[in-house]
């Protein structure tokens, strides 16, 4: 797929200091590619690590921009899907990334979905104890989310992203038109974290998302100045956030509304196709929607209920027998969200919600009642 490059491209920056870098947002950008690599790093030689599936698509037109821009490249392509955010996996990149002769001062190129950035990401971390990397999000999904923030990570056998490293990449370059491969159900996953942004902190936003959300999930240009406006919102939101607490010791939580009721039912169905993540995390923020509004003070049931509708409109699923095949047992979810990186000392800790637009972290939250509410909407029908 080749597209014009835009010479108007949307520039958020994620303010870290010496370490501060661009989100490139745009149609066609990807156009640019090889010339924004050679300005960051003349000489530099590149490692591509992309999947199967974006190869096809993908893959020829990143690797023309960058020839015709003299940078020398090599490449790992690894198995879509979550699986590949595996040890096996894992060791496989490092040692194609060791075997190619990668130097420190040259570049790794996350060209993929969430999956790709995290592992090329962490490859990228710990190799030579640590080399540059550029991320080139495919996916909805990457490209409001996973791609900035510098999260890297794999999976672990007891839950999800549980071994991994904060790692900066050095640009995100997101080409929206990448974006029209897409098949329709993992556009609507990646919604789930556009929509996450305006329930977290901007009504706003989550308003104009009600309004405009066919226009972002249109494939023609008449949906593509949504697209990117949506994009810059996540992006703009998501830096902010960055900036402020980059290593999650405070704010930076709020990103993962929906995600300690999400992580649990992704890793209850094994990070298979079964459940993708954007589905398990508006799942997950449907919990949280009414776990919140059963206590005092909160979001209200029928701002609940208007967010959960929301996510039901797109075609996103909203309750956890919405996830096809036998679900989990309470007790096994239970112990998955003991897992999760936001416990303390072996408390619970949730990301709750005000009202729309006013998520908080709440810590040392009762495992008793997370296990009422839990059984509670496993019992339903």
């Amino acid at each position: 797929m080749t597209s014009t490059v835009r010479s108007d491209p949307t520039v958020v920056e994620v303010s870290l200091g010496a370490r501060s870098y661009e989100i490139v947002i745009g149609r066609g950008i990807i156009a640019a590619l090889g010339t924004r690599i050679a300005a960051l790093r003349p000489g530099a030689k590149v490692f591509i690590v992309t999947d199967d599936n974006v190869a096809r698509y993908v893959l020829a037109d990143a690797l023309a921009v960058l020839a015709e821009a003299g940078v020398a490249v090599h490449r790992a392509i690894v198995p879509a899907g979550e699986a590949s955010k595996s040890f096996s996996v894992f060791e496989q990149v490092c040692e194609a990334i060791i075997a190619a002769r990668m130097e420190r001062g040259d570049l790794v190129i996350a060209l993929g979905g969430g999956v790709i950035g995290d592992l090329a990401g962490f490859a990228a971390a710990v190799v030579r104890r640590g080399l540059d990397y550029v991320q080139v999000p495919t996916t909805l999904l990457a490209q409001v989310d996973s791609s900035v923030g510098g999260k890297t990570a794999i999976d672990s056998a007891l839950g999800k992203n549980l071994i991994g490293a904060f790692h900066q990449p050095i640009l995100v370059l997101a080409d929206t038109a990448l974006l029209d491969t897409l098949p329709d159900r993992e556009f609507r996953a990646g919604y789930a974290e556009v929509a996450k942004y305006g329930l977290l902190g901007d009504a706003g936003f989550f308003a104009w998302l009600e309004a405009n959300w066919r226009d972002i999930f249109s494939g023609d240009a008449s949906g593509s100045s949504a697209r990117e406006h949506a994009v810059a919102m996540c992006c703009g939101a998501k830096a902010a956030i960055v900036a402020r607490d980059e290593r999650e010791t405070g704010d930076r939580a709020l990103l993962n509304l929906g995600h300690t009721f999400g992580h649990a039912l992704e890793a209850a169905c094994g990070f298979s196709d079964r459940l993708l993540h954007g589905e398990a995390i508006a799942i997950g923020m449907a919990l949280a929607l009414e776990f919140s509004a059963r206590r005092q003070g909160l979001v209200s049931k029928p701002e609940a209920a208007r967010a959960t509708r929301h996510l039901a409109d797109v075609g996103l699923p909203t309750r956890m027998h919405d996830i096809p095949g036998e679900l989990p047992s309470v007790d096994q979810l239970m112990d998955l969200i003991a897992q999760d990186k936001k416990v303390k000392r072996g408390m619970l800790t949730f990301i709750l919600v005000r009202d729309i637009g006013a998520a908080f972290v709440e810590a040392g939250v009762d495992a008793r009642e997370v296990r009422t509410f839990l059984s509670e909407k496993l019992a339903e029908r």
